[in-house]
């Protein structure tokens, strides 16, 4: 890796490793511990580790923390090509540290909870613990369970992203003379995040981000979930929690740059607004 790489390497690891700490940690202790009551609690900790780490990281990187959103800022052209493997494998990096260490917390949590619900970790029913780390539709803990195809679940998945990165893009785009002030745009990003979540999480947890769902499962692929952290016979997690993601942050790019981007411009000069 170039030297003149490396802020942005350690900003998109440490930011992605707030984001899936926080994030990851809520399920984990809701799953171990019942310490969140209700969806909304647990969308919260997931939008405020996300605002903290855009705030902690924005200096160093451009704390994209999620492959689907570097795609998207390659496709709008706001970031170079070149970036783009440097970012992705940092976010993966930073995703794979978080749950390592997470596991090291509560390892003994884990393994405690599935002996007292007779649960034998690679089976079927242990994806009650593996998705403490990976993803699954249906969401396991649903009450009523919903009835998720795998279409289904790729749709919800590339919905959610496309309004994320489309807000993203709405919240920091200079012609938009709507949006907050810079310093607290992280705060809204954070509320996208959490909202997304509190509507899409009962079909499938809601990941929006290829590095926080496929590093935290070959993470648990590798401590003995096997191929019950691999649902839909082992690829259909590629199809809704990456594919769908990177589809739908690339698309809303593309719509954003190329279709509300030039109509903002239009407006703000017709208003003298400052476009930067």
């Amino acid at each position: 890796m170039k030297t003149k790489y490396s802020h942005d390497f350690l900003g998109e690891m440490f930011g992605t490793f707030i984001l899936v700490f926080f994030g990851c940690g809520s399920v984990a202790v809701t799953v171990l511990f019942s310490a969140h009551v209700g969806l909304f609690q647990i969308a919260a900790v997931w939008g405020v580790g996300v605002t903290l780490a855009i705030y902690a990281t924005r200096h160093l990187s451009c704390a994209h923390l999620n492959p689907a959103v570097s795609a998207a800022m390659v496709a709008g052209k706001r970031m170079s090509l070149k970036k783009l493997p440097v970012y992705i494998v940092a976010q993966f990096s930073g995703a794979f540290l978080a749950v390592s260490v997470l596991y090291i917390i509560y390892a003994g949590s884990i393994a405690q909870y599935e002996i007292l619900h007779g649960i034998v970790r690679g089976t079927p029913e242990s994806v009650r613990t593996a998705m403490i780390f990976g993803e699954f539709y249906p969401n396991p803990s649903a009450e009523p369970a919903a009835s998720v195809s795998m279409i289904n679940a790729f749709l919800a998945e590339f919905i959610g992203t496309f309004v994320l990165v489309s807000l993203i893009f709405a919240l920091t785009e200079g012609c938009n003379v709507g949006r907050p002030d810079g310093s607290v745009s992280p705060f809204f990003i954070g509320l996208t995040v959490t909202a997304l979540i509190s509507i899409i999480a009962p079909l499938t947890q809601a990941g929006l981000n290829p590095a926080r769902d496929l590093a935290p499962r070959m993470f648990a692929y590798l401590a003995g979930w096997k191929n019950a952290a691999l649902p839909d016979n082992r690829y259909g997690f590629l199809i809704v929690y990456v594919l769908g993601p990177l589809a739908g942050g690339i698309l809303a790019s593309i719509v954003f740059t190329y279709v509300i981007e030039p109509i903002m411009k239009n407006k703000s000069n017709e208003t003298n607004c400052n476009c930067s």
